[in-house]
């Protein structure tokens, strides 16, 4: 196989070109010669890639969390976990708006039976910061079972806040500082001082 059969700028490019016609028209409309013509190759360059349409769409996921996970890696953490867990979630609402066909089709495209979770690293970075929140005694020590829980909150808020914003259905304007408000009345409902969480989601706008 030649360098230039596998370039790795062929392999996103076919990411992105199948994230649109996702989130477009749906599984059903993605094959191997629309996705080779939408990027001007042949259809030999998907199958040098991807060996098949389902393998396609899981990598599309596993490529859009994991350009998610890159963008929040490079934040810089603090001492302050409330705060990082509101930037974490303006990032996150950032990378949905700048990318909303790849952000479609993570998470509106239903994945192939038996695909593996790439939004499992997403979570798992979700209850990190939760516990740490408990662990600065941000958050109220509880038992084991409601941290999950509440990072799944945590998540869908993000996620609601990006679906508003991409349907229009709240102006652009106004759903960073939504999404801000909702991080501080989640924070406090989690056990915060309400003090002390304005000034933490405050700061991380």
């Amino acid at each position: 196989m030649s360098p230039r059969s596998a370039d790795p700028a062929i392999r996103t490019a076919l990411i992105d070109a199948a994230a649109r016609i996702l989130a477009a028209d749906g599984p059903g409309a993605l094959s191997t010669r629309r996705l080779a013509a939408e990027v001007g190759a042949s259809t030999m360059a998907v199958y040098t890639h991807f060996g098949s349409m389902d393998q396609v769409r899981q990598a599309v996921r596993r490529d859009g969390f994991a350009r998610l996970g890159a963008e929040l890696d490079a934040l810089e953490r603090t001492d302050d976990p409330v705060a990082d867990l509101t930037a974490d979630a303006l990032a996150y609402l950032d990378f949905g708006l700048r990318s909303p066909e790849l952000y479609r089709a993570m998470f509106v495209d239903r994945p192939p039976a038996g695909a593996e979770d790439p939004g499992a690293a997403q979570f798992q970075r979700l209850l990190d910061t939760v516990r740490r929140c408990i662990d600065a005694g941000r958050f109220d020590a509880v038992d084991d079972p409601l941290p999950p829980v509440w990072a799944a909150e945590l998540w869908t808020m993000q996620h609601g806040m990006v679906v508003l914003a991409l349907g229009e259905v709240v102006p652009g304007a106004q759903i960073r500082f939504l999404l801000a408000d909702m991080a501080y009345r989640l924070a406090v409902g989690f056990g915060d001082d309400p003090a002390a969480a304005r000034r933490s989601t405050g700061s991380a706008g």
